[in-house]
């Protein structure tokens, strides 16, 4: 029986999956599978043959081959290893390299023979490239073939490199990589103008013959593309559906990756369900946008062709459960994100109680603040709160170098204009510009380099939340330790990261604290700074009677929204609100046009948020909500 409820509730997935709670677990999982491979072929004297991968994905899997190496005696030496791809032309000394890669995370912890390693090589002559894919393909061959083939799957659906429109019988070959893949490498390689156009990468054909496929994907940014790759038709359009024709293939997962299966999002449409008030929201709101309905002129016909007719006989009549989701959704807009003043809350998003309360807007780079909640932080300042806003991160690696360039020249002419000495900041200025002229992608910029660019970005923050009508003495700028690297790839946070953290919270003690939840945010930065805020506030629970009447907003906006059926908190912008926000991103100007790491979204910041707001506005309206402008939307988050 649970068998069969098993294939139930997996019956649109064409290929089996395997969930796991967190990518840690995961991650151990596979480790695992990969160890008793190589003990198991040790034990026959045989040869393991390995088809490896880079990125961000395999990294734990190798930290925890590394472990057991170290503490468990699994060896190497019977090892044998193909990666997938590398960029083209890319000397495998470049910090981009995936040869670095490899070295760095896995081979030089291990046993492995140095003869045994196979990366293509990318410094190749490009008339030479081909033959060197046939020998690839020859070498694998005469092995018997891969044993194991680990593999993680780009947003395109790509498979090592095989973007849209490869061949599914295609071999080791050169490609011409996708936009948007290059838009995801450009943090690690300082921009997207830096990053090769071109990769040797294994074939579908190639990676199909593996005795053993096993695809990891991590994080809610890639629920859309696996729900495609898992759930979708097979099409060139999407490279990783040709996996769907495999027998020896495994998709692993965190539940971030899988939360758009149809098991976890829609999981009525599978089986009977236990519904809960979240879910019962979840589901009538989808049901309004399938049938294009407000919630109100719901039927029990669309209930019941629709999948949901256990919630329409459990607690229906379906009128009953339209009005009661329609006023949970109504209770959630409100004009006063601080709360209304004298008015009963018991149905606000909000207490009214203080009438002025202190608030603290946490925002992890010196822009996110005005971008993601831009008129709320507007309104709570006009209606007499006593805001704070702290900026946790300088975020010196997101402006351009002839910027820097461009506020020096401004420095000199300043001093000249009032009879300075310009000696000085003259040659530091010349050391700027030969360093920029010969600056490799990627390379840490000198520290007088990173000043500036963290001066500029601190002014901007300045000008925001000044225009929101903050005092000075109510603008912080934190700089944690963690981000403080000069390079892309942070520092783990430390025990000063949130010491910074409970001294500005014991010398505001909030009512309100309102923190970036929006983890879609490429730099990963958004998730470091709010798990550092809230460990920061557990602590101070333990010993701080303020922290408990303090109310924690998670807002979201630069990269990402929330789904509606989430929001607890919808603040309503009217037309002028949206300008007054857009006027105060717009102090922003280090950001404005191009920003250095856009991600995969072409619009300039202030064009996303006014986007994402609308749409939210618009979302509300079509359940049969009233009709606003904008809305910017709040989660809070419960200890």
């Amino acid at each position: 029986m649970a068998r069969l409820n098993l294939l139930e509730e997996t019956r649109y997935e064409k290929l089996p999956v395997t969930v796991y709670p967190n990518q840690k677990v995961a991650s151990l999982a596979v480790a695992q599978r990969i160890a008793n491979l190589i003990r198991k072929k040790s034990a026959k004297g045989e040869k393991a043959v390995l088809g490896l991968a880079t990125g961000v994905t395999p990294i734990n899997v190798y930290a925890e081959l590394v472990r057991m190496h170290k503490e468990d005696g699994l060896s190497f030496a019977n090892v044998i290893t193909f990666n997938l791809d590398e960029y083209f032309p890319m000397q495998p000394t470049a910090a981009q390299s995936y040869v670095t890669f490899m070295n760095e995370n896995l081979f030089n912890h291990v046993d492995i023979d140095k003869k045994n390693i196979h990366i293509p090589n990318g410094t190749l002559p490009q008339d030479e490239v081909a033959a060197f894919c046939l020998n690839y393909e020859k070498q694998i061959t005469e092995l018997g073939g891969l044993d194991l083939q680990i593999l993680g799957i780009g947003r395109t659906g790509h498979i090592g490199f095989n973007e849209p429109g490869s061949a599914p019988n295609s071999g080791t070959r050169l490609v011409t990589l996708d936009d948007l893949t290059r838009s995801d490498a450009s943090r690690d390689f300082g921009g997207k103008k830096n990053v090769p156009t071109k990769a040797i990468t294994m074939g579908i054909g190639t990676i199909f013959k593996a005795r053993e496929i096993i695809l990891m994907a991590w994080s809610g940014k890639k629920a859309p593309i696996i729900k495609k790759a898992v759930e979708g038709e097979i099409s060139g359009d999407v490279p990783a559906t040709y996996l769907q024709l495999s027998d020896h293939v495994d998709f692993v997962l965190d539940e971030a990756a899988a939360s758009e299966l149809t098991r976890f999002d829609t999981p009525w449409l599978v089986k009977d369900w236990i519904w809960d008030n979240t879910q019962k929201k979840k589901a009538v709101i989808w049901l309004a946008g399938i049938v294009n309905k407000p919630i109100l002129k719901l039927t029990e016909e669309d209930y019941n062709n629709h999948g949901m007719a256990q919630l329409a006989v459990e607690q229906g009549p379906v009128y009953n459960i339209n009005i009661d989701i329609f006023n949970q959704v109504q209770h959630t807009i409100t004009g006063w994100p601080g709360g209304k003043p004298n008015a009963d809350d018991s149905q606000r998003p909000e207490r009214a109680v203080p009438a002025k309360k202190r608030s603290i807007i946490f925002s992890p780079h010196p822009d996110d603040d005005v971008i993601s909640m831009g008129g709320t932080f507007i309104r709570l300042v006009d209606q007499g709160h006593d805001v704070h806003v702290a900026y946790q991160t300088s975020g010196n690696t997101a402006v351009w170098d002839d910027d820097v360039l461009r506020y020096m020249e401004f420095a000199i002419d300043f001093n000249a204009s009032i009879g300075e000495d310009n000696t000085h900041l003259k040659n530091l200025y010349n050391d700027m510009r030969a360093f920029i002229a010969q600056k490799h992608p990627n390379q840490i910029d000198t520290l007088e380099i990173r000043d500036v660019k963290g001066f500029i970005r601190k002014t901007e923050a300045i000008s925001g939340a000044r225009y929101a009508g903050l005092k000075d003495d109510h603008i912080h700028f934190m700089a944690l330790p963690f981000y403080e690297t000069g390079k892309t790839k942070k520092n783990t946070v430390g025990e000063e990261d949130i010491q910074l953290t409970i001294d500005l919270l014991q010398k505001v003690k909030p009512q309100q604290v309102f923190v970036a939840g929006d983890f879609a945010d490429p730099h990963g930065t958004h998730v470091v700074c709010f798990n550092i805020v809230i460990e920061a506030l557990r602590r101070l629970q333990k010993t701080e009677d303020w922290v408990k009447d303090c109310w924690v907003w998670m807002y979201r906006g630069a990269w990402h929204e929330f789904a509606t059926y989430e929001i607890e908190m919808a603040v309503p912008l009217s037309p002028e609100e949206v300008l007054r926000k857009r006027a105060a991103i717009f102090k922003h100007q280090s950001q404005k046009d191009t920003p250095v790491f856009p991600g995969d979204d072409v619009r300039e910041f202030w064009v996303r948020a006014e986007d994402r707001n609308r749409e939210t506005a618009r979302c509300y309206d079509q359940l049969g909500l009233a009709e606003y402008a904008a809305m910017e939307a709040f989660v809070r988050f419960k200890f």
